[in-house]
């Protein structure tokens, strides 16, 4: 058999490890365009800080695959599925013929589309070791910076500057960080750790136009004409998912690639993971997707054991943990952005800087945001697992466990 694997993040590594360890005399390929092996993604925000050096993201050396002999090929694009031929054309020219084939192509972070963004030097997007790299040789030598966008990624990137001892100021076009996440009260939590530590917020607002001095980043005004001085700029504006070379074929994409709980698209012998896959969560009852590395990882194993022929549905809670400032913030299951007609019920304290909401959907626990004190994360997600329909007065003790 010969396993074709699309992107080398640790959905598609973690699928080609779990091939290799099931099955010893298949062939492997797999194809990114990065010039590195796999790396950590979620520890570039502490390179960025300083506290962990680059090379330490490495997971897997060059080695580790040829002595599990997965061929990996480096900047290398696809170009082109064919799945009535079953074969991948890459922009070296090079086809490979699949058995069985698993895309997991991420996506890559949408630009700053507007009037003198193109082109200026000291705007970036933060996705990849290269970009942490270059970002941080440009914190050696500026003087202020902003940042754009109500993402996880916007404020890792203004903690980031903030660490590093840059005025920072963070632009957000909705009314608050994660407004489809958190309500008003998580909001005003999250406002206040980002005071705490020196960060400026301004909601509402959006870049209308940069800035340049000879080609230099030099400011930013906003749709409501408030002008920033800054000569950096980060850029957190969502992603946009990596599909374009499945645009003659039958496999159905609608925002991601679409699949079935066992990761499986619509075309036989091709299946999708990883955050380009909109998979069908067995606990909501809908397609969605989740841009998570323990989720990705989890999808890896699950699409790469059915590809080997079994019949194995995703159903594991995905999660996801960050720092928040001075304090740390947890992410579990499906949150509001992704079904909007869920129950959420809410607990905060403004002075212990805590704040818990949960979803429930049906009278099930199906998600949960937490900022503070995360140590309930584990609960609430055996909770989740054992799909228990809670009475209204024990979903409200939920909130003080």
């Amino acid at each position: 058999m010969h396993y074709v694997i699309i992107g080398n993040g640790v959905a598609g590594t973690t699928a080609a490890e779990t091939l290799r360890k099931a099955d010893s005399e298949c062939r492997i390929t797999l194809l990114d365009d990065e010039p590195y092996p796999l790396y950590n993604r979620i520890a570039l925000p502490r390179v960025l800080k300083q506290t962990t050096l680059p090379e330490r993201t490495i997971i897997r050396q060059l080695a580790w695959h040829t002595a599990n002999r997965i061929d990996l090929l480096l900047e290398t694009t696809v170009t082109q599925v064919n799945t009535e031929a079953k074969t991948v054309a890459t922009n070296t020219g090079t086809v490979f013929q699949y058995d069985k084939l698993l895309i997991a192509s991420g996506g890559c972070p949408n630009p700053l589309r507007v009037p003198g963004a193109a082109g200026t030097a000291g705007i970036y997007n933060f996705q990849t070791l290269d970009d942490t790299k270059a970002i941080m040789a440009r914190v050696e030598r500026v003087r202020a910076a902003v940042t754009v966008g109500g993402s996880f990624i916007a404020y890792e990137l203004a903690e980031a500057f903030r660490h590093r001892g840059l005025p920072t100021t963070w632009l957000i076009r909705g009314p608050r960080f994660l407004h489809r996440l958190i309500d008003e009260d998580g909001g005003a939590l999250i406002d206040r750790l980002a005071h705490d530590v020196g960060v400026e917020t301004h909601y509402g607002e959006q870049v209308a136009e940069v800035h340049t001095d000879s080609g230099e980043l030099a400011g930013v005004t906003t749709e409501s004409g408030k002008r920033f001085d800054c000569d950096l700029l980060g850029v957190g504006v969502g992603l946009t998912l990596r599909t374009e070379f499945l645009r003659h074929t039958p496999i159905e994409v609608r925002t991601g690639v679409m699949t079935n709980e066992y990761l499986e698209t619509n075309v036989p012998d091709v299946y999708a993971a990883g955050d380009v896959a909109e998979f069908y969560d067995v606990y909501i009852g809908m397609h969605h997707q989740m841009g998570t590395w323990n989720n990705a990882a989890a999808h890896g194993r699950t699409a790469a054991v059915n590809m080997l022929g079994g019949r194995q549905a995703y159903t594991e809670v995905p999660y996801y943990t960050s720092t928040m400032f001075d304090s740390q913030m947890a992410a579990i299951g499906t949150t509001s952005d992704v079904r909007q007609d869920m129950e959420a019920l809410t607990r905060v304290d403004m002075d212990a800087r805590v704040y818990r909401r949960l979803f429930f959907l049906e009278g099930r626990l199906a998600g949960a945001v937490l900022v503070g004190d995360i140590r309930v994360r584990r609960q609430l997600m055996n909770f989740i697992k054992e799909r228990i329909v809670l009475p209204p007065e024990e979903r409200r003790k939920l909130l003080a466990i």
